[in-house]
């Protein structure tokens, strides 16, 4: 494996289902730490969800040991506080209270393990809502996203669970930071991210519109764009966007498509003088447009420097050709032994991607192993098993 791996030596033991919780630990495996990944005997239901939930399991836990542990088992549960013992790092995504209630919070657990950073993903950070239950949807909703991406008076959520993931990504951050921290105190700490927080930073940018202009935002597709040309465009057959966001790019875009007129216009010339005429503008541009195959479009705008992009669907990303040409799409074989291509982590360091390939471990594949690395002899892991505390 060339990838780099500079979280090497770092332990992960995660207690998670769904996505915002696993994706910290993906993120961490795929960056070199062992994560160990705790699930219940029959294994973590997200395995099994079905329509928009079926690729939930298969990206968010790569990289991964499994051990399958009986948490209402004394047993077990000693199993699992025997494996945070030795960890560097936990990641947990349940209900408030839950792990509390095991005894597997974390002042019951840093009890044994001072070094032990705890990350606790949840719906919202301490406050009047913290105790709600929180889905992407509900803090897409509560947190001002939905209304910002649909029409007005038609919220409607985003078209990926990106809260989770970006609360995954604040996760990842904070756990690394307290790594950081740890090396100067050598005493980890708690800390925590949530859908809600994370979804109010992300339109944090529409809250500062309000505060610099005095004016609230309107949904995105009733804005006032900051640029004139910054919108879809119907070809002869496919859509494509295109984006000419300063001055400079104007004058480009203006000489590419042989725009004489509009360039010949001095009133025009700077930004905020075309967002007024875009009512004069855009109609020109549109019927411009129209009158090529969005193919011959692509090669006339590469290379020019001007933003644009194909309307592509998620499917389409299997073929793309700048992420086959590198690391882009890692090999990943399924629980059914099938194989497929999912993105890897989208950063380059050293000029290599963090990118290998990975095997979609089944439930408690690493139980026998796990428990072996623990001290438990042959005998004990066979009583386990038939006790139901182990699988």
């Amino acid at each position: 494996m060339n990838q780099p791996t500079p979280l090497a030596g770092l332990k992960v033991i995660e207690f998670t289902h769904m996505v915002m919780g696993p994706a910290v630990g993906a993120i961490l495996a795929s960056l070199g730490a062992e994560v160990i990944r705790v699930e219940p005997i029959g294994g973590d239901r997200t395995r099994n969800l079905v329509g928009s939930g079926a690729g939930y399991f298969p990206m968010y836990n790569r990289h991964k040991q499994s051990v399958s542990l009986n948490l209402k088992d004394p047993d077990g549960l000693d199993i699992a506080r025997k494996l945070v013992a030795g960890a560097d790092i936990l990641v947990e995504n349940y209900r408030p209270g839950a792990m509390d209630r095991l005894g597997l919070g974390y002042d019951a657990l840093s009890e044994d393990n001072e070094r032990l950073i705890y990350c606790s993903e949840k719906g919202f950070l301490p406050g009047p809502y913290e105790n709600r239950t929180a889905l992407d949807e509900v803090a897409q909703m509560m947190g001002g996203l939905a209304y910002m991406t649909g029409p007005p008076g038609q919220p409607l959520r985003a078209g990926s669970s990106v809260i989770d993931v970006s609360g995954g990504m604040f996760g990842v951050i904070a756990i690394l930071a307290a790594v950081e921290e740890r090396h100067r105190t050598g005493k980890g700490q708690k800390v925590q991210s949530s859908l809600f927080e994370t979804t109010v930073y992300l339109i944090g940018q529409h809250m500062a519109q309000k505060a610099v202009t005095g004016k609230a935002a309107d949904p995105m597709p009733a804005r006032i764009s900051a640029w004139a040309i910054y919108d879809v465009f119907q070809t002869q057959d496919d859509p494509i966007f295109i984006g000419v966001v300063t001055d400079a790019l104007w004058e480009k875009f203006c000489k590419l498509f042989s725009l004489d007129d509009l360039w010949a216009d001095e009133s025009i010339r700077e930004n905020n003088n075309r967002v007024a005429a875009r009512d004069r503008i855009m109609p020109q541009i549109r019927s411009l447009m129209a009158t090529y195959k969005r193919d011959d479009l692509i090669a006339l705008l590469d290379g020019s420097g001007l933003p644009f992009a194909p309307i592509a669907r998620p499917e389409d990303m299997f073929d793309d050709p700048h992420l086959n040409a590198g690391d882009g799409l890692e090999q990943v074989t399924l629980s059914d032994g099938t194989t497929t291509r999912l993105p890897a982590l989208p950063i380059e360091m050293n000029g290599n991607r963090p990118s290998a390939p990975a095997i979609l471990k089944q439930e408690g594949a690493d139980t026998q192993a796990i428990l072996e690395s623990l001290g438990f002899t042959e005998d004990q892991i066979a009583k386990l098993r038939s006790d139901g505390a182990a699988r």
